[in-house]
């Protein structure tokens, strides 16, 4: 079931975000953005989603209009949901909401360590955009054009 986040989910939000990007720490040198987020900003300006699994928090996704796209600036799952399609789901939200508010594009980055990722995003339709740093951290930036479907 995918939701708008509440102040309840909060804590689970964090867990998931600790969880699922703690394999990087070694990767990065240092902690993940996702990890140091400010989800209680996200909250309060409607920006946060849960995918939620007998009322705990399995995954989560902080989306947000960015000019003419939808930009996802953090998408995580539980590693004990992880292939469970929870992730591709989130992003099938995130894709609806875009178009949901004429937008026909959405826009994500990932860590240049992030190497899953930087196979994952292609798969899914995502192109890569550009290579920078930004924030202190290697990025790599997708784009993904949409279409309404009928």
């Amino acid at each position: 079931m995918m939701r708008k986040a509440a102040a309840g989910d909060l804590d689970g939000i964090r867990a998931c975000a600790a969880a699922s990007y703690a394999m990087y720490i070694p990767r990065i040198g240092r902690k993940p953005a996702p990890m140091v987020a400010d989800f209680d900003t996200h909250l309060a300006r409607g920006e946060l989603f849960v995918a939620e699994s007998g009322g705990a928090v399995a995954g989560y996704v902080v989306q947000y209009r960015r000019g003419d796209h939808l930009h996802v600036e953090n998408v995580a799952v539980d590693p004990v949901y992880q292939g469970r399609g929870i992730g591709r789901s989130l992003l099938d939200f995130a894709e609806q909401a875009a178009l949901a508010q004429g937008l026909s594009a959405i826009e994500l980055y990932t860590n240049a360590k992030m190497t899953e990722n930087l196979a994952l995003y292609p798969r899914l339709g995502y192109e890569e955009t550009a290579r920078g740093t930004e924030d202190g951290f290697d990025r790599v930036f997708f784009r993904k054009a949409l279409r309404a479907k009928p």
